[in-house]
């Protein structure tokens, strides 16, 4: 893939609509860079260092999806979100933040050499910064191709050895989920200035967003918790086999904490994830549901029992705690 072969420009069916296509852009704070670039690279991303900023990209597409900047001796921290528009809805959208008097505010100071002049900046409901930028579209055009392999034939077994298993490369960042203490004011800031409209919900306790020009069931999603951050960045896969050996090469990397394989009901993916060294997850991803442009997704509201998963393992007890606002529990002893 090359960069021009992302869109640039607005499909028909949606010229009337002033709304960004893509999250451009997640930069969080960590403790240790290096550690982190480790965790991304066993995981199969292409980390990037650039001065004190360790970029992430997939292999083969041109999208550096998020910054990584060092912050020693602090926990991890979402810094602010970056979206993407067409260049004809910018002024639009503009517009219509002002029109609504939503407070602005000043670029934040990790966005200096990344455009961060640039655009317009303003402050989401849980008090980080949401920059908006003119972009190429970076959200997929169509659902994910399922990558089916041939049947071998009588007498040869389907299944790699272990030995001849090659390492799992995501394709590109499906969404990310942050923790809101905020929902019904985040999901109102989404729509309204934004332009992003809700897939669908479980009350405030989760809520799930797309983009109208063609996203994923959900771009940004956002789970009730007692104050802001990032639970997880999702990336899309080519198969189920890749879920289950991503889950793989991330436990002989000694990466053992993490819940799947399993099966989502709301977006319908297969998925494994992976916590990460500061208590957030990466998702291997596949099949998510696909909202096409020129579609109306049919909105609703789900009760908790039909919002997280169609069958997997346990669910971990800390899997939904916000360890950027709650402070991790102190290590076992292991002479106990």
């Amino acid at each position: 893939m090359t960069a021009s072969s992302l869109r640039t420009v607005k499909n028909p069916p949606r010229a009337a609509l002033q709304a960004v296509h893509s999250l451009d852009r997640f930069v969080f704070t960590v403790p240790d860079l290096a550690e982190a670039e480790r965790f991304y690279a066993a995981f199969g991303l292409d980390p990037r260092r650039d001065g004190g900023r360790l970029d992430l990209h997939t292999v083969g597409h041109p999208q550096a999806w998020g910054s990584l900047h060092e912050a020693p001796g602090q926990p991890k921290k979402l810094q602010y979100l970056r979206f993407g528009c067409f260049a004809e809805d910018f002024d639009g959208i503009a517009a219509r933040a002002r029109q609504l008097g939503l407070p602005r505010c000043e670029p934040h100071p990790l966005s200096e050499g990344q455009g961060g002049e640039a655009g317009l900046w303003l402050l989401h409901p849980d008090g980080f910064p949401v920059q908006v930028v003119v972009a190429a579209k970076s959200s997929p055009e169509a659902a994910g191709e399922r990558v089916l392999a041939p049947r071998p034939p009588p007498g040869v077994g389907a299944s790699l050895n272990r030995a001849r298993i090659p390492k799992v490369h995501p394709r590109r960042l499906s969404h990310v989920l942050l923790f809101s203490a905020k929902v019904p004011e985040a999901v109102r800031f989404f729509e309204e200035a934004l332009g992003l409209r809700v897939s669908d919900r479980s009350g405030d306790l989760i809520v799930f967003m797309h983009g109208v020009h063609g996203s994923d069931h959900h771009l940004v999603a956002m789970a009730k918790s007692g104050g802001p951050g990032l639970h997880h960045l999702s990336w899309d896969v080519a198969d189920i086999d890749e879920v289950g050996r991503g889950m793989e090469q991330m436990l002989a990397a000694g990466h053992v904490r993490g819940w799947g394989v399993g099966r989502h009901v709301l977006g319908s993916n297969y998925f494994h994830y992976v916590r990460d060294p500061w208590g957030s997850y990466c998702e291997y991803s596949y099949d998510i549901d696909f909202v096409p442009g020129d579609f109306d997704w049919p909105a609703a509201d789900h009760p908790p029992e039909d919002s997280f998963y169609a069958w997997g393992p346990r669910v971990p007890e800390d899997f939904v705690t916000n360890f950027e606002i709650e402070p991790a529990p102190p290590a076992a002893d292991p002479a106990a």
